[in-house]
This record gives C-alpha cells, structure tokens and sequence, in this order.
C-alpha cells in the first residue's frame, strides 16, 4: 500500500495575499509577525522553510510560508505557558493535549478571518498533510475535539461559549 503525497501546491500562502490579515490578528495577541525576503531561511523554523519560525512572540514567515503554518506557530505561542514562551526559539516542545489544543485553536484563529474561515484552514492542514486518527482534520474537529477545546477553556485562551477571550496563556 503506498501513501499518497501531500497535495502542498494547492494550500494558501502569504504569496495569495494573507500577510496583512494575519499580522491584524496575531497583532491583538501581541504576536510579531515578521517576514523575510523571499528566498532567505526562515529564522527559527523548526522543520525548515516554508514553514513558519518562531522566536518568542514573534512568528518569523516569508512569502511562500502556509497560511495553516502561520496559524499553527502562533497557536503554540499563545498555548505554551509564560515561562516556555520566554525561551522559545524554534521547538514548541508541549506535550499531546497542548499540541491538539494548538491544532484546535488554528482552525478557530481561521474562523476569525471571514475570507479565510474554519473549512478552509482545515482543507489545507488535510492537503499539507496533518493526520488525525479519524482521517481528516475537519471529521477531528467536528466528533473529536472537546477535549482541546475544554484545555483552551482551562488555560483562559476560548471562553465558556468557545470564543476567542484575546488572552495568551498565562
């Protein structure tokens, strides 16, 4: 049985014009969004270029970076506790239900750019290649994902209706 390539080609990037929503919304987390010139390394990426880097509050991209990546990164900064996040260069580290919390939290951040919504983001974290047990990350989302989302609630980052608070972990 062979394993079908990701389908990368078809993910949106900040090549489709996403730069600027993105750095509007991880703005009101505190988050920097940086970019460097299109064909540099991207500082602090942990799997290497295109995916995002991360350093501290700051989410290093370029214009070829994913949109889910971006997501992603900004989503462990704002799951990982203070003290981590202090250190933070390159690896998120955390353990299994923060990294389901972080997956959870990117489709939500998703929702909160109307031309770029939830189905969307999770279309391309399917097409990049994101595994979930229950074979898609729209099928997780939908029947799997309380738990996540319960950790959000916890940890102050989603409110007891399950919206954004505004607030990183503490």
């Amino acid at each position: 049985m062979s394993v079908a390539a990701p389908d990368v080609d078809r993910v949106l990037t900040l090549a489709d014009g996403w730069l600027q929503p993105l750095t509007d919304l991880l703005a009101g987390f505190s988050i920097e969004l940086r970019s460097v010139a299109d064909t540099a390394p991207i500082p602090c990426s942990y799997w290497g270029a295109p995916e995002a880097g991360l350093e501290g509050m700051t989410v290093w991209v370029r214009y070829d970076t994913p949109v889910h990546s971006v997501l992603h990164e900004a989503s462990h900064v704002m799951c990982m506790p203070a003290e981590r996040r202090l250190m933070l260069q390159s690896d998120a580290a955390g353990d299994f239900d923060e990294e389901n919390a972080v997956c959870y939290l990117q489709i939500t951040l998703a929702d909160q750019i109307p031309a770029l919504g939830a189905e969307r983001i999770m279309l391309d974290m399917d097409r990049w290649g994101y595994t979930f047990r229950l074979g898609s990350t729209h099928a997780w989302f939908r029947e799997e994902s309380a738990d996540a989302g319960a950790w959000l609630n916890r940890n102050g980052l989603l409110d007891d209706a399950g919206r954004l608070t505004g607030r990183v972990r503490a």
